[in-house]
């Protein structure tokens, strides 16, 4: 069985029911229950600016603890974005952001976080030295006004800020108190 890294209960149920095996969301989603309740996954939920359809989305899952990610491995390949990403999750949590998925025009930011009544846009990507990667990346930035800061944070070393978005390098990211800095 695949097995996924960040995903949401209903990607988990459409992968079980392609496999021919049968089992209901609720099924899925009180399993990660247990698995939150143990600290073994985070979940994150979509931001929406209607309660209800906040509560009815299935978050998406970020493992606890980024060691978790080296039992998933197959064949000694990791999936080093989704590795990336997770770090990420981890430190805005530890500097002390609340963290949401958001969705604009169905293209997905990894995270929108606030602290201090700021809000910042972030996306996540281990290198968008490749155009078509770059490209993804920044298309959901392109959707949203410049009211609050967008950030995308990758391993590359060139700097791919613009005047609208402030590329952060990994090495100096996990230094940061602050998205502010």
């Amino acid at each position: 069985m695949k097995t996924f890294l960040i995903f949401s209960a209903n990607s988990i149920y459409k992968y079980i029911k392609q496999q021919h095996y049968n089992c209901s969301v609720n099924t899925i989603t009180k399993y990660i229950d247990y698995l939150k309740e143990a600290y073994i996954v985070d979940e994150i939920p979509q931001y929406s600016s209607k309660l209800k359809r906040e509560l009815a989305y299935y978050g998406k899952l970020y493992n606890a603890d980024v060691a978790f990610n080296s039992l998933r491995a197959t064949g000694n390949v990791y999936d080093l974005n989704h590795n990336l990403e997770n770090v990420i999750y981890n430190e805005l949590l530890y500097m002390g952001y609340d963290v949401k998925v958001f969705n604009v025009k169905n293209k997905e930011i990894d995270f929108m976080c606030t602290k201090d009544n700021k809000l910042y846009y972030v996306q996540v990507a281990y290198s968008v030295s490749n155009q078509k990667t770059f490209d993804r990346e920044i298309e959901a930035f392109n959707l949203l006004d410049n009211q609050h800061q967008k950030i995308l944070i990758t391993k590359d070393n060139f700097d791919y800020s613009s005047s609208t978005v402030k590329h952060i390098k990994l090495k100096d990211f996990l230094f940061l108190d602050s998205l502010d800095k």
